[in-house]
């Protein structure tokens, strides 16, 4: 079934092409005026093919043509009873397909619609499957030297064709967004968009106009509607990251979404259909949060149909060699130095790091050690990481260091290394600024500026 745009300006030309198509399995939009026309096309409702007529009252037909070419979203007929080789030779050139003159012979109308969209499927087709090569590249893209990272390739390799919910479970900068697109690409909906969103990031009210939509006047400074991200992912995928950080009463907007496939905007209006795949992450025990009424587990357990867990880099660090010439090969091509290396030293350096940033920390080292030291070639010495020694570690009294104070020696690392940065730190610590900032006054941390 397509959805069909029929526009004319005579309402029994209207009302029997419509009835024709609508008899041949097709969905109908009518419009009367270029006017109306514009407003279908920029409407929520994807068109396939727009048949119009070239005079429309005192519209032109032409203009109508640019605009829809413009937009890209629809195939076009034009139909006329001012037929003219000139006429269809503009027609062609605005992007029409077909061109029929009046009185429309129903059956010839059918066969060139036939035709349209056969020809649409077949460009969607290999959209879908460019998309799908696209995909496989990208997942050869995804560094996997070890076993673990492997199988996560695998698993989502084998779920290419399975329409389900995926969990994406993780420390802060482990890639979790990486897999998700992977997920996408791979899948049947890759000719579909994308969209990807931090739930930690946006207040409750904010998010939730992200997320759904609003109405135009719903709250102060909507001063126009807008579809949300949701409908935005229509026929793809929608990334929801920090999915733990999500307010108990989005968490039931959310799961109605599941449920029933609707989203309704902020500030009242009509619910809108949706056909969007959800892949969430986080990096918080939702079981934990479950149980302690922090998150629906109803919720939970939509979200978790197929739960991936990409593991940390310090337990993978077979990962961390490619991962740094990969790294590496970004820095040379935006630098456009073609020379820029590590020494022995410093890769080993690298490795043995616990990286509780995971590849983002990673990535910000190998960065700002080129800034500071251009190289070409970085020594262990130059590469900008705090590694503390084995007397910071131990206790003076040589026992065991108390659980609070090897919490406050690691927030310290983490913080010298991202030189006093309490939002980077706060995100490799996989905490909220607002907790990283309580700990700090806890610890009273020298040197540590609080805003």
């Amino acid at each position: 079934m397509a959805t069909i745009l029929i526009v004319d300006d005579k309402y029994a030309i209207r009302r029997t092409l419509g009835m024709f198509l609508k008899a041949h399995g097709h969905h109908n939009l009518e419009a009367a005026s270029v006017e109306e026309a514009i407003q279908c096309l920029d409407g929520d409702e994807p068109l396939d093919l727009m048949i119009t007529d070239m005079r429309i009252g005192s519209g032109d037909g032409m203009q109508l043509l640019a605009e829809a070419s413009a937009r890209g979203n629809a195939e076009s007929i034009v139909m006329t009873a001012y037929g003219s080789i000139e006429n269809a030779v503009q027609a062609m050139r605005l992007g029409a397909y077909d061109y029929l003159t009046k009185p429309i012979n129903l059956d010839e109308l059918l066969l060139r619609v036939n035709k349209v969209l056969e020809k649409k499927s077949l460009q969607e087709e290999v959209t879908r499957l460019r998309e799908r090569l696209s995909g496989r590249s990208q997942l050869q893209d995804i560094v996997a030297q070890s076993n673990a990272m492997k199988q996560i390739l695998q698993l989502v390799e084998r779920i290419r064709n399975q329409d389900i919910s995926v969990l994406i479970r993780g420390e802060t900068g482990v890639g979790k967004e990486m897999i998700a697109q992977a997920v996408h690409t791979t899948s049947h909906r890759s000719g579909g968009p994308f969209v990807a969103i931090n739930c930690a990031t946006l207040p409750e009210e904010l998010l939730d106009s992200e997320l759904f939509g609003h109405v135009k006047g719903a709250f102060t400074g909507a001063s126009q509607s807008r579809l949300g991200l949701f409908r935005e992912a229509n026929a793809g995928t929608l990334f929801l990251d920090e999915i733990g950080d999500v307010s108990p009463r989005l968490q039931a907007k959310l799961l109605r979404v599941l449920q029933e496939g609707e989203v309704r905007p902020v500030g009242g209006g009509a619910p809108a259909h949706v056909d969007v795949r959800l892949v969430a992450a986080t990096n918080r025990d939702l079981e934990q949060m479950a149980r302690s009424g922090a998150f629906r587990s109803d919720l939970m357990f939509r979200l978790n149909v197929l739960p991936i867990v990409v593991p940390p880099l310090r337990e993978r660090r077979e990962d961390i060699p490619p991962l740094i010439e990969h790294l590496l090969a970004q820095l040379r091509q935006r630098l456009g130095r073609p020379d820029l290396g590590l020494t022995p030293a410093a890769q080993r350096k690298l490795i043995l790091y616990d990286w509780p940033g995971n590849i983002r920390q990673l990535e910000n080292i190998l960065e700002r050690s080129f800034a500071l030291y251009p190289g070409p070639l970085l020594d262990a010495m130059e590469i900008a990481i705090h590694t503390p020694s084995m007397s910071e570690d131990a206790p003076e009294d040589g026992g065991e260091l108390p659980l609070a104070e090897v919490e406050a020696r690691h927030i310290r690392q983490v913080l010298a290394a991202q030189d006093g940065n309490q939002v980077a730190t706060a995100r490799i610590l996989g905490i909220s600024r607002s907790t990283l900032r309580r700990k700090l006054l806890e610890m009273r941390v020298v040197g540590a500026a609080l805003p």
